[in-house]
Formats: C-alpha cells, sequence, structure tokens
C-alpha cells in the first residue's frame, strides 16, 4: 500500500485545479482599464464627429481664408472674401479655386461679409461673426490681427 508524506492529501491537486480556474484580480482590474479607455475613446469620437455644425464652418472658413490670403501673396494679386446668400466667393481667384458653400445650411454672416486678404504680407485687423439660423444665439467669430493666421473664437457682443 502507497504511503504519503506527512501533511499531503490526495485532494490537494483537485483544490489546485480549482483556483487556476479563476482570474486575479491583477488581471480583472487590466481588462477593466482596457474597457474604460475604449469607451472614453469611442465616446470622444462620437461626439467630435458630429460635432458643432457653425464650429465646423468657422474653422473651414479659417483655412480657407490662409488659403486665400497664400494664395493671393503668391500671385501678386489681391483676393477678397465677400459673403453672400447661401454662400460666400473669393474674387480675385479662379471660380473653382476653393469651395464656396458653407457645410451646413444654416450657416449666416452677421454684419459686413467682406474681408481683403492680400497681397500683402501684413494686412489690417479683420473679422467675420457666423451665426446659425437655427440658434441665433451662438456665433463664432473668425479674426485676424493682420499678422497672425485667422482664428476661431467666440464672438463679443
Amino acid at each position: 500500500m502507497p504511503t504519503s508524506a506527512p501533511g499531503s492529501s490526495p485532494h490537494r491537486p483537485q483544490a489546485r485545479r480549482l483556483l487556476a480556474a479563476g482570474f486575479t484580480l491583477l488581471e480583472l482590474l487590466v481588462v477593466v482599464s482596457i474597457i474604460a479607455i475604449a469607451s472614453a475613446g469611442v465616446a470622444f469620437a462620437l461626439r467630435d464627429a458630429g460635432g458643432d455644425p457653425l464650429e465646423r464652418d468657422a474653422q473651414r472658413l479659417a483655412a480657407l481664408l490662409e488659403s486665400a490670403r497664400a494664395r493671393s501673396r503668391l500671385s501678386g494679386q489681391p483676393v477678397r472674401w465677400v459673403a453672400g446668400d447661401g454662400g460666400f466667393r473669393f474674387e480675385g481667384l479662379a471660380p473653382d479655386a476653393l469651395p464656396n458653400q458653407w457645410l451646413a445650411r444654416d450657416t449666416q454672416v452677421a454684419g459686413r461679409g467682406v474681408l481683403v486678404l492680400g497681397p500683402e504680407p501684413v494686412i489690417g485687423p479683420q473679422a467675420v461673426v457666423l451665426t446659425s439660423a437655427d440658434h441665433p444665439d451662438r456665433t463664432l467669430r473668425v479674426a485676424t490681427d493682420g499678422l497672425r493666421p485667422f482664428t476661431v473664437g467666440a464672438a463679443t457682443p
């Protein structure tokens, strides 16, 4: 009859197998952390994908104004941005050189909608205020001091 060492029992290997079948606290924390980071990334992506239509139009306009300003300096020809009904145009550039429509249908220009973009390297301080027909209390200002690029900020009353 086989004997075993003192303190050992034939049921020990089964107990070890049961313990090995679970997860450690550290493994659970790592999984929960990964899920939290992935959820936060998805939440930010979904929020930014929709975005505020007025904000998108303002950021796009700032980029377009800088592009027109650079083209004016390169060609030596004056370029003016003029807002119109449902869109805008760049006078002094080819008609299809840059987009001429807002991304959102309800984007409008409040007040004067004319900017002079060059060809001088330093232009005067200029700004245009964008508003939304659906949300008239929401306004954004696209402006430059004449030296730095156009930036988007909150319109001051």
